[in-house]
């Protein structure tokens, strides 16, 4: 098997042709595959009826795709808070290849990757949060006509339940005596479901190839909440990419989403410490034990405009055992802090913005554009690190741009919730470097448009 240990790849999806007079298609002609595109974006490869809400046309605006969007958000949160809570056990357990099935009912980023030899072309969702990979195969029902065919690569080999790493598999369906493939069963999304075989192929991005790499390769679905081409976890955990691929990317990566509001919605990743910024702020990431994929960091405080909001210490403190903290997730759409946080920041926003205010979907601080030129930034401190968030990655704009709203919101309150989660908005335009080697995260400037 050729594996290929390239220091990093860093990859950007080119917007316009920089030769005069030339015509180029930004999405038939990139130089990298893994470039990182919003999966309502002109470069997306998925048709308005594989996408899992509307997407925008003359008359509907990108803010109605995010609040779309973003009211998927509250049943992420709910799960993410309920992997953090619900093990109790007093000694380590494993976690699961499928240990994220029940979240990702929105598949905000895609990136390109590669499966089997020879290589098969894929669109997969990107997600921190999870550790699992799985795509739908050939011969699957209820799946999209896009599909990975094992039987054309030569690499591919399906898992035997006698292997340790089929007992990590929730779900699990093999015989109490001899040998099968290890199959599993997973609930994704509240309303839908896929089973699985556990498997192993190559998996490539641009010249890299990761061998033998395990993924959950489906066979049906019902519902209509699964993402088309399959997810890639880059989670913390020991089936992730990162601890998959070993040596090759030494437990590091980055990316940089772009924004909204750029029409191509094309951004980068970069796979290894090669290439990565040399001056960027860092803050420690913190492990949990109980749920050793998410990215928890330390959220120290929070200030609006000039003022450092009142804030109790155990609201903001990592405590393993309840799974209370702050994560970074790519997966969320729009930042959400329990309750008493989010009251104290939106009161205080409201404070120094002139009203009148309204509600508007997810967001219940809305207010005349206007009076933008007095909306406060809002600064995140984390241990070692202050962000200050450009209005653009605060606030989002009605259509006519006659509104502007807080983008950011509760926690549900259907779920006893102790979670904070930094979402996907507010990390737009910004470089943000997973180093779990080192045990930490890094952000910093960049448009990544």
């Amino acid at each position: 098997m050729k594996y290929l240990a390239t220091a990093a790849l860093f990859l950007t999806f080119l917007l316009f042709s920089t030769t005069a007079g030339a015509s180029h298609d930004p999405c038939a002609s990139s130089k990298s595959d893994l470039s990182v595109i919003h999966i309502y974006g002109k470069c997306s490869p998925f048709t308005p009826q594989t996408k899992p809400a509307p997407a925008p046309t003359a008359a509907s605006s990108w803010l109605n795709t995010i609040l779309n969007m973003a009211s998927k958000d509250p049943q992420r949160v709910a799960y993410l808070s309920s992997l953090v809570t619900a093990k109790k056990a007093t000694k380590a357990t494993s976690i699961p290849i499928a240990s994220g099935q029940n979240v990702l009912n929105v598949g905000n980023y895609i990136v390109r990757a590669k499966i089997g030899t020879p290589a098969q072309l894929l669109f997969m969702v990107l997600d921190t949060s999870n550790d699992l990979a799985w795509v739908p195969c050939s011969g699957c029902t209820g799946c999209s006509s896009t599909v990975f065919s094992p039987n054309t690569s030569t690499s591919y080999a399906a898992s035997d339940c006698s292997l340790p790493e089929c007992t990590q598999v929730r779900g699990l369906s093999c015989p109490t005596t001899g040998a099968g493939a290890c199959l599993f069963n997973q609930s994704y999304g509240g309303d839908s479901s896929f089973s699985a075989t556990l498997s192993h192929d190559s998996l490539t991005f641009g010249p890299d190839v990761v061998p033998n790499y395990a993924f959950g390769c489906i066979t049906a679905v019902s519902g209509g909440s699964i993402p088309p081409q399959g997810l890639l976890g880059l989670g913390r955990g020991s089936l992730s990419l990162l601890s998959q691929s070993g040596s090759l990317y030494s437990g590091v990566f980055s990316y940089c989403l772009p924004s909204f509001r750029s029409y191509y919605f094309s951004g980068s990743l970069k796979l290894g410490p090669v290439g990565q910024p040399k001056s960027i702020r860092t803050t420690p990431l913190l492990k949990n034990p109980r749920r050793s994929s998410l990215y928890y960091v330390n959220l120290t405080g929070i200030t609006v405009g000039k003022v450092r909001i009142p804030i109790a210490p155990e609201l903001l403190a990592f405590d393993p055992a309840t799974g209370a903290g702050t994560i970074i997730d790519s997966g969320t759409v729009i930042t959400r802090f329990i309750l008493p946080i989010y009251t104290a920041l939106r009161d205080e926003f409201r404070n120094q913005v002139k009203g009148p205010f309204s509600s508007l979907g997810a967001f219940d601080t809305c207010f005349a554009a206007t009076n933008e030129d007095v909306a406060p930034p809002v600064t995140f401190h984390f241990q070692g690190l202050d962000l200050v968030l450009p209005l653009e990655n605060s606030l989002i704009h009605s259509s006519s741009g006659s509104l502007a709203c807080l983008a950011m919101a509760a926690a549900p309150n259907n779920v006893n919730s102790v979670l904070n989660v930094i979402a996907n908005l507010q990390q737009q335009n910004l470089r943000i470097l997973f180093d779990t080697a080192n045990s930490r995260l890094g952000i910093a400037r960049e448009l990544c448009n």
